[in-house]
């Protein structure tokens, strides 16, 4: 068992040196991790989707909770459609408490998360590339593995949901579920950096 998580670790730290992080195209890591229900949840999980809606995101970081709603609202629209919203959090609990495990747990049944929220062993976001909360990675079936469709922003505003003008990751899905590539397929992310 130690032999195997020890090359997992290695593998994904190689990847990270290799890519520094993942592209648009890049076949997407795999990932295991520990949902706050206290089951694992592996991205070969969701094998049986058209694609995953992979956001890095956390408790306290103002610009994730001025997402929160918008990423409930996400999940509850694309699911249905083949695209489930799973989030992860890659914050070190010891350099910032509010992303500890247990309170992790107490914000989404606080919020009513209808998606898991995985506590991030600080390789995957890493790997992934990801530098702030929330990071968006949408990804898609590609084969019997899933590519990375696009990289970014939710969308161009925020801290104001009314005052969204442009809808990158939607923009993003709706190309990839008529079988075209997202344009653009990288926006900035913005927000807390990752701790």
């Amino acid at each position: 068992m130690k032999k195997v998580f020890l090359t997992s670790v290695l593998s994904i730290l190689a990847l990270v040196l290799v890519h520094g992080g993942l592209k648009p195209g890049d076949k997407a890591i795999p990932f295991s991790l520990k949902n706050v229900d206290g089951k694992t949840v592996s991205l070969s999980d969701y094998s049986s989707q058209k694609g995953v809606i992979v956001i890095f995101t956390c408790n306290p970081c103002p610009f994730a909770k001025a997402y929160e709603q918008r990423i409930i609202q996400l999940h509850n629209k694309y699911a249905g459609m083949g695209f489930p919203v799973v989030a992860l959090n890659p914050n070190n609990p010891a350099i910032s408490p509010d992303d500890s495990y247990d309170n992790m747990k107490s914000r989404a049944k606080e919020k009513g998360y209808p998606f898991p929220y995985l506590k991030d062993n600080q390789n995957i976001y890493k790997a992934y590339g990801a530098t702030r909360t929330p990071h968006i990675y949408l990804l898609e079936k590609s084969g019997n593995n899933f590519k990375v469709a696009y990289i970014g922003a939710i969308d161009d505003n925020a801290m104001e949901a009314g005052a969204v003008s442009k809808r990158y990751l939607e923009s993003a899905i709706k190309a990839v579920i008529e079988g075209n590539k997202p344009s653009p397929a990288t926006t900035k992310a913005i927000g807390c950096t990752i701790k």
